[in-house]
């Protein structure tokens, strides 16, 4: 699930547009990494408009975990192209999933006794494979709980770009799971939620009537020793790549298509870190995937829950119009900061951003939210409705004051600054604002607003 480089990134600075550079998608014939198509992007240094355009890996920021670089104009060898195929090939998965599949079905079988969890491989182990691991660090006795927790059982990878697993919290687990069953969803599509898919499966398996189900796309390829192939497809949210190919396709197709009227949604909770627009993309095709299934959505969107900081607000309705931000706060179990109750800043600020109705999204009046009439949406409890704005204007829980200069409500921490003619925290740094933009070197702008970006 989500998480990410997240104390506070105002700027989206992790998104399009970091350090002079703008992303250009998904290109047609793009190369490869061990991660799929790579994506396209353009270096933008200060005063020019333009720079060189570069593929790089669509999962990894971070040139450690994945050093795939290639200039767009750059002329690669048959011997470089081959040696990258055969790079490539060598980092897949050890097992296949089909494989994994069989292995648990052999694993379930043994006793508990000789039930043994590798935590150096993150892997199951049958008795043939104990002497391979008896150097390693391992799990005895795995029970069918266990195995029904996966999420608690493997390590959470925590490179905060490309995985960031970060898991809900029971409490946004378990209010996420109402709220879709009260709407009438009986399909979840859960990208990157893994925890959320687990309580579906447990509690499929365990209640006779519980009617919802769950397709996991995500990107760590662990969760397939634990789920069948049409509960689980490795799937890369950054370029919308299915590593199992064709067949993993038609699995999340099939899953899509609504039988007897069981209506869909999709659940994500990125890596905070990520790309917005490199998500919507994959959101999108997502989207257009579940309208093919059906003639009858004609201009209908995939109902959908995106899991990710208020401060990102801007970029996600840039690329969704339709979608409004809930106050609700989510929470997770291993993010020191994000957890539920703090007050003040250390509130989480990951938000539900929702294509469906706001006033269909309760909230729990038990936790502080209430329903505001003229908004006709629920709201935390320190978000006062604005006269002015006639709106609720608080984005992070704390109570929003109107400036009448600005012209808009802001955080009650910032006071208008005469130089800077806008509201800001009381220790700023005036000078700032006349460096000019780091993209382009013009002043009156951030490199978050830079047109030149924009642009591209």
């Amino acid at each position: 699930e989500g998480g990410g480089n997240m104390a506070g990134d105002p700027e989206g600075l992790c998104g399009a547009g970091a350090g002079g550079l703008s992303l250009l998608g998904l290109a047609p014939g793009a190369p490869s990494c061990p991660h799929g198509p790579a994506l396209l992007f353009v270096k933008t240094s200060q005063g020019k408009a333009e720079g060189r355009r570069f593929y790089a890996c669509s999962a990894c920021r971070d040139r450690k975990d994945c050093n795939f670089f290639q200039w767009e104009d750059e002329k690669v060898s048959e011997t470089r192209h081959a040696a990258r195929e055969e790079y490539n090939r060598n980092h897949q998965p050890f097992f296949t999933h089909r494989q994994n599949v069989e292995r648990y079905k052999n694993f379930v079988l043994l006793p508990l006794s000789k039930r043994r969890f590798c935590q150096e491989c993150q892997q199951l182990l049958l008795p043939a494979e104990w002497q391979k691991h008896s150097n390693h660090q391992f799990l005895c006795d795995i029970s069918t709980a266990q195995l029904k927790s996966p999420s608690q059982l493997l390590y959470p990878l925590e490179n905060k770009k490309t995985n960031a697993q970060y898991l809900f919290a029971d409490r946004s687990c378990q209010f996420l799971l109402d709220l879709i069953t009260d709407l009438g969803f009986r399909r979840v599509l859960s990208v990157g939620t893994p925890r959320l898919h687990e309580i579906i499966q447990s509690k499929a398996s365990q209640e006779e009537d519980f009617r919802v189900r769950s397709l996991l796309l995500d990107i760590d390829f662990r969760y397939s020793q634990f789920y069948a192939e049409d509960e689980f497809c490795h799937y890369n949210m950054f370029n919308h790549y299915f590593f199992g190919g064709e067949a993993a396709r038609e699995t999340c197709r099939k899953f899509l298509y609504q039988d007897n009227g069981e209506r869909v949604i999709m659940v994500t909770d990125p890596p905070f870190g990520g790309l917005v627009e490199a998500l919507a993309s994959s959101f999108k095709k997502l989207m257009a995937m579940w309208k093919e299934t059906e003639k009858g959505h004609n201009n209908q969107e995939m109902p959908m829950f995106w899991i990710f900081p208020y401060f990102f607000e801007s970029r996600i309705l840039e690329c969704f119009p339709s979608f409004s931000m809930m106050d609700y706060q989510v929470d997770y179990d291993n993010h020191a900061l994000y957890k539920h109750g703090k007050t003040g800043r250390r509130q989480s600020p990951v938000r539900i951003f929702t294509n469906l109705t706001p006033s269909m999204i309760v909230l729990p009046v038990e936790e502080g939210y209430r329903f505001c009439a003229i908004c006709q949406r629920y709201v935390s409890s320190g978000n006062q409705h604005c006269e002015i704005c006639n709106s609720c204007t608080s984005k992070d829980g704390r109570r929003w004051k109107h400036c009448v200069l600005c012209k808009k409500c802001v955080k009650p921490s910032w006071f208008h600054c005469n130089n800077c003619n806008c509201c800001a925290l009381q220790n700023h740094a005036c000078e700032k604002t006349d460096a000019g933009c780091f993209v382009c070197g013009k002043a009156g702008h951030k490199r978050s607003t830079c047109p030149s970006l924009s642009s591209t």
